[in-house]
């Protein structure tokens, strides 16, 4: 089944065409291109979203929009730079969970301050998380799952695919919000970590449901709750974690875009508004449901509120469960 079925897409905004064209007409006569900086190698999904609605921005504002991959350092490499850019509309980012959420509340010394170094412009998108479990593990729904873990505490443990990460600090929200204790095994990347879990060597993680989702079909994973508004088309019996009221944790990931902090509200508008209407072309919408990733195009104001928000609840999870790194 393809992933574009998860769930349908967003509706979009009212758009200002106008303001777009005058976006698109002071671009143009400036010759340099607008640089999209991504904070993870070529390949992945956040790359894939910058590729994505890049090259309907070249042609919407009639300017290149180059794409260009600044790995390093959890994601810090390619923010320091973003941030130190002049707010002009010609340098943005792709922000994330993890950049502009999960580091700045376990990092220490992050160069960078998630809040006050950017423009929010939008959410580019949003991708369901989902709890997963090994078949073995005698808990067929997430009920019982909570019986099984609050009865033998610290005897289950999650995998992750690193101390910091988005896997990480969901698992610790959840043992936050249910007054469980769960053992943490961190691991050298996703890959490794949901090897071991469909293989049985750690029972529980705390995935993206486009990841997941493919052994969840095959029974290799069994799935207890999902991050979305409402039920997901392919997995119709899983509930949201809202429903199981754990709202904390019903929030999924995201990939959004920033740029230098000062820059104008108006041009904020403007690309917003140009980001919202590529994510509703037909191509688009097909191409990033493919990896599991669902078009948004919220309000600059809107993504700034959104960034504070997962700050504060990182924060909160990382204090819980003393997550501090260099």
């Amino acid at each position: 089944m393809k992933r574009r079925t998860l769930l349908t897409g967003i509706a979009p905004a009212w758009l200002s065409h106008s303001a777009l064209a005058q976006t698109g007409s002071a671009l143009a006569a400036d010759l340099r291109p607008v640089r999209l900086l991504v904070p993870f190698a070529a390949g992945g999904a956040t790359d894939i979203t910058a590729r994505a609605i890049a090259g309907p921005l070249s042609q919407r504002l009639q300017v290149p929009v180059m794409v260009e991959n600044r790995p390093g350092a959890g994601g810090a490499t390619c923010m320091i730079e973003v941030a130190a850019a002049a707010p002009d509309g010609r340098t943005f980012g792709v922000a994330t969970l993890s950049t502009h959420g999960v580091n700045p509340a376990v990092y220490r010394n992050l160069p960078y301050r998630a809040v006050d170094d950017f423009t929010p412009i939008t959410e580019i998108v949003k991708a369901p998380g989902v709890l997963v479990v090994h078949p073995d593990l005698p808990a067929q729904d997430f009920a019982q799952f909570i019986r099984y873990v609050k009865a033998q505490p610290g005897k289950v443990s999650f995998a992750s695919p690193g101390n910091g990460t988005i896997g990480h600090m969901w698992g610790e929200l959840l043992k936050s919000t249910t007054n469980t204790f769960m053992t943490h095994v961190p691991y050298r990347g996703a890959a490794a970590a949901l090897a071991d879990v469909i293989a049985g060597k750690v029972p529980v993680y705390f995935d993206q449901v486009a990841s997941s989702l493919p052994h969840i079909q095959a029974g290799r994973l069994r799935a207890l709750a999902v991050s979305w508004r409402e039920r997901l088309d392919v997995l119709p019996a899983v509930p949201t974690y809202a429903e199981l009221s754990l709202f904390s944790s019903n929030d999924p990931s995201w990939f959004g875009l920033v740029a230098p902090a000062g820059m104008p509200l108006a041009m904020a508008r403007q690309w917003r508004d140009a980001v919202a209407q590529v994510l509703q072309t037909p191509s688009v919408k097909a191409l990033l449901a493919d990896q599991g990733l669902f078009g948004s195009g919220s309000l600059p104001d809107e993504f700034g509120a959104q960034i504070r928000k997962e700050v504060d609840k990182m924060r909160r999870v990382s204090r819980f469960a003393r997550i501090s790194l260099d």
